[in-house]
């Protein structure tokens, strides 16, 4: 059942994408499908193409603060387009006041600072993918 989900990690610099597919991928296992993307434009066509295919996107990790498009900005579209789709920001910096309008936009479940706690970034994975 869960082999037709996938989780998407989203973020401007390549290691922490890496990093967080292979922190994925050790508690996970085979469970999902994963993927990355280094900037919002490349993360909605990774959406798209995964949804034509059949692929349920059930969790996007995404960075807030990436050059083009914003984290925030980035998931109100996916909202837009795939309301199921369950968010997390993982972020070494964020104003808290500028994504609290946008909070409910973006089905967002919660947030991951950097550097992350793998323990609470599994937990809160946990909790997004139903377990």
């Amino acid at each position: 059942m869960m082999q037709n989900s996938a989780i998407l990690c989203v973020d401007d610099d390549e290691m922490i994408v890496v990093s967080l597919k292979q922190e994925l991928m050790s508690h996970f296992g085979s469970r999902f499908q994963y993927e990355t993307a280094l900037n919002a434009q490349e993360a909605m066509n990774i959406i798209d193409d995964l949804v034509d295919c059949g692929v349920k996107v059930i969790l996007i990790l995404s960075d807030w603060l990436m050059p083009g498009m914003n984290g925030d900005e980035f998931l109100v579209k996916v909202n837009e387009k795939y309301p199921e789709i369950k968010a997390l920001i993982v972020t070494g910096y964020m104003d808290m006041a500028a994504i609290s309008p946008n909070q409910k936009k973006i089905n967002l479940k919660g947030i991951i600072h950097k550097p992350w706690n793998s323990e609470d970034l599994i937990l809160q994975v946990e909790s997004c993918v139903g377990y």
